[in-house]
């Protein structure tokens, strides 16, 4: 079993992925904002899952498969990229009425957004390829890598969904409201044209 001491670089990685902007944390702010932290609490648990789910796929030999075939991979990137841009799309023609928040992004289609979201492949393929205990079964050091990171990006995520809650007064106004969308939807649209690079 490896040591807290051999881990501590791969916790750090698994903080600084779940910590830094990415669409995961860009929409998680939307939904804080408009929703709140509890009801945006399901797309929290639904993302930390699908990046533990494709984590573990990775590390069971998902990573050869795009190995053998590039061009999958460059598929599922353009995918990403194509969704996230939809999504932003969608996010600036949100209605900016209070009493008609935009919908919540919910658990599964958080989860399934991971297969898409080029920022959790390169983290999956990262830990896959750099991080796997040697000392381990292989489905045993695909299982702690995916939990350990799991629990690892639940508070860093989380912060995010508490961020977005915690602006909701601010955007008390039609105005305001308009404003917070399109920076979001911008900031999800250029983040996902520079992951596709």
């Amino acid at each position: 079993m490896p040591c807290v001491n051999e881990l501590l670089p791969f916790l750090t990685y698994c903080a600084l992925m779940s910590g830094t902007p990415g669409p995961n944390n860009l929409m998680l702010v939307a939904s804080g904002a408009h929703h709140g932290y509890r009801r945006t609490l399901p797309a929290i648990l639904g993302m930390v899952s699908g990046v533990a789910a494709l984590t573990f796929l990775m590390c069971m030999g998902l990573g050869a498969l795009f190995m053998a075939w590039p061009a999958l991979h460059t598929a599922l990137k353009l995918a990403g990229t194509l969704y996230m841009l939809v999504l932003a799309w969608r996010l600036v023609g949100q209605p900016v009425a209070m009493d008609r928040p935009p919908q919540t992004l919910g658990f599964v289609r958080a989860a399934l957004f991971q297969a898409v979201n080029p920022k959790s492949w390169l983290r999956a393929v990262t830990v896959a390829s750099v991080f796997m205990p040697t000392q381990l079964s292989l489905t045993a050091g695909a299982l702690l890598v995916s939990l350990a990171g799991a629990v690892v990006g639940f508070p860093c995520v989380s912060s995010w969904a508490l961020f977005g809650s915690g602006i909701r007064r601010f955007l008390s106004s039609p105005g305001r409201q308009r404003a917070f969308n399109a920076i979001m939807a911008t900031s999800l649209a250029v983040l996902a044209l520079l992951l596709l690079f």
